[in-house]
């Protein structure tokens, strides 16, 4: 851990990281830890199903090693094989938590699944349907039932602490084109997901709020460049771009400054960004470094990125269901 970065004190926390095999999640379950905090850390690869399987196509990472990591870096990791697709199981998932530890005070939704499915590079017309309905459900209905069934917790123990948190994990903090019909409408619905919720729980004590890692330089896109993190700069010899890359620990260092914000209620319904949340907080990633994708773009492609603003944000408050239900919920 650099010298330039001190986690803060979240030991009392406990935190559901759903999705934390690898990437994003497993990031941000890491650096939950790494402030002290208990992590419940989710997903469909363990150990043992992938001994089972004994595909060679099956990726390396699981959720055992996601734990194991987050108790080394001085946390609880806690894993849980659960396909969030299955209401029932992520029903048993929240009532073990609240067996186990009595209450919750994070829901990180970063399930995601949709890597197989994408089909970049084709418009909406030539598109297989079936893929596109299966990346809606793998990553957007998950997020929805894990904070159905999580809500009740996070609102009950916010009776009690300082106030619960609710991150939704996206693409993007602007409202633009993502390339792909699916992937923009998941990637989109997730932002707009935050904000509905957060307008239901407005008064309950808890945030939401989505937020967008930069260029991540994830397990599976270190394997597509044929580099490793120790060697990872050598990437940036095929893509420039891979030189503002940034780990998935920096985007989990930004959920982390979230939650030991007294002020992050003000943030709730919107989007950020780990780069922006960097410039806010001062976190760094694993190396020292403070990657900056939204400077990397605006230097490269010119001021095009146009993230999410007051101005945007004035057509997404009042309205006609705030004027005739003011008081609810």
């Amino acid at each position: 851990m650099p010298s330039s970065y001190t986690p803060p004190d979240m030991r009392e926390k406990v935190a559901l990281v759903a999705g934390a095999t690898r990437g994003a999640g497993r990031g941000m379950a890491v650096a939950l830890g790494e402030a002290g905090a208990t992590v419940y850390c989710t997903g469909r690869s363990s150990r043992a199903t992938r001994k089972s399987a004994r595909s060679a196509s099956m990726r390396l990472e699981t959720i055992e090693e996601t734990a194991e990591r987050v108790t080394a870096r001085g946390g609880v990791g806690i894993p849980a094989v659960v396909d969030h697709t299955n209401r029932e199981a992520v029903r048993m998932l929240i009532a073990r938590i609240e067996k186990e530890k009595g209450k919750l005070d994070i829901l990180v939704n970063n399930i995601w699944g949709g890597d197989p499915l994408l089909e970049f590079g084709k418009p909406f017309w030539q598109l297989d349907l079936p893929k596109g309905f299966q990346m809606m459900e793998s990553a957007l209905n998950t997020h929805i039932i894990t904070s159905h069934f999580a809500a009740p917790l996070l609102i009950e123990t916010a009776k009690k602490t300082r106030g619960g948190l609710i991150v939704e994990v996206t693409d993007g903090d602007s409202y633009q084109y993502r390339g792909n019909l699916f992937y923009d409408l998941v990637k989109t619905s997730v932002i707009r997901m935050a904000f509905a919720m957060a307008r239901e729980l407005r008064r309950k004590n808890v945030t939401v709020l989505a937020l967008t890692p930069g260029f991540l330089r994830s397990e599976v896109m270190l394997d597509q460049f044929g580099v490793a993190e120790a060697n990872w700069r050598e990437a940036a010899k095929k893509d420039p771009n891979f030189e503002e890359s940034e780990t998935p620990l920096f985007s989990g260092r930004a959920v982390a400054a979230l939650a030991a914000d007294p002020n992050v209620a003000s943030k709730s319904g919107r989007v950020f960004s780990s780069w922006g949340l960097s410039d806010e907080y001062g976190f760094c990633d694993a190396d020292g470094r403070k990657p900056h994708w939204g400077n990397h773009s605006k230097k490269k492609y010119g001021d095009v990125m146009k993230p999410c603003d007051e101005d945007f944000y004035e057509y997404w408050t009042g309205g006609l269901m705030d004027s005739i239900f003011p008081n609810w919920p």
